[in-house]
C-alpha cells in the first residue's frame, strides 16, 4: 500500500456497528461477519463475562459494556471500524450510541435481527449444548421477560441518522451515558 492509498485511508470516517436484537438472533454471527468484511473490532460483552465474572449480570455488564464503548470511542477516534455486539434493547441505549459516534466523527449503523420465539429458543438451546461456557442459561421465563422489556426499532429509527434530545432529567447524552454505562465516559 503507498502512502497516497494511507492517507485516502485515513480521510474515510469509521463506521459505529449497533447490533439489535435479543439473546440468540444471530447479532454475534452477524457481527462475526461484519468483523472480516469491514476489518473491524468487535466488542461482545458475553465474551468477557464468562471468562471474568462468570454470570451473566449482577452490576456487572453495565460496568463492562460501558468500558468496552469507552475501547469503542478510543477506536473510532483513530480511524477503526468498531461493532458494538450488545443488543442494545431500548431507543435511548441507540440514541446515545449514535450521539458518541457522531461526537468522534464516526457514522453509526443500526443492524437489527429480528427473532421468534420458537427459534430463539431452539438456538439457545444448541449454543448452550454445544458450548455451555460461552453462553448462559436463560428459562422460557427469562426469554419471555426480555421480549417484554425489548422495544423493537421501527424503519424510521433504523434509516436515521438524527439524534433528538437526551431523556428528561438528563442535560445531556453524555450524562445520560455516564448513568447507564458506568465507565464509559472517561
Amino acid at each position: 500500500m503507498g502512502q497516497a492509498d494511507r492517507s485516502d485511508e485515513a480521510k474515510a470516517s469509521p463506521t459505529l456497528f449497533v447490533m439489535v436484537g435479543l439473546p440468540a438472533s444471530g447479532k454475534t454471527t452477524r457481527a462475526e461477519e461484519l468483523e472480516e468484511a469491514w476489518h473491524a473490532l468487535r466488542l461482545t460483552p458475553d465474551q468477557w463475562m464468562i471468562p471474568l465474572f462468570g454470570e451473566p449480570e449482577g452490576g456487572k455488564r453495565e460496568v463492562l459494556e460501558g468500558r468496552l464503548i469507552w475501547v469503542a470511542t478510543q477506536a473510532l477516534r483513530r480511524g477503526v471500524n468498531v461493532i458494538l455486539d450488545f443488543g442494545v434493547w431500548t431507543r435511548d441505549e441507540r440514541s446515545a450510541l449514535r450521539f458518541l459516534a457522531s461526537s468522534v466523527g464516526a457514522s453509526c449503523e443500526l443492524l437489527y435481527l429480528e427473532v421468534d420465539e420458537p427459534e430463539q429458543r431452539r438456538r439457545h438451546d444448541e449454543r448452550f449444548s454445544a458450548e455451555p461456557g460461552r453462553t448462559f442459561p436463560m428459562s422460557d421465563h427469562d426469554l419471555r421477560s426480555y421480549r417484554e422489556q425489548f422495544e423493537v426499532p421501527d424503519e424510521a429509527e433504523l434509516r436515521s441518522s438524527e439524534v433528538g434530545p437526551p431523556p428528561p432529567g438528563h442535560a445531556t447524552w453524555t450524562a445520560w451515558m455516564s448513568e447507564r454505562w458506568p465507565t464509559s465516559i472517561p
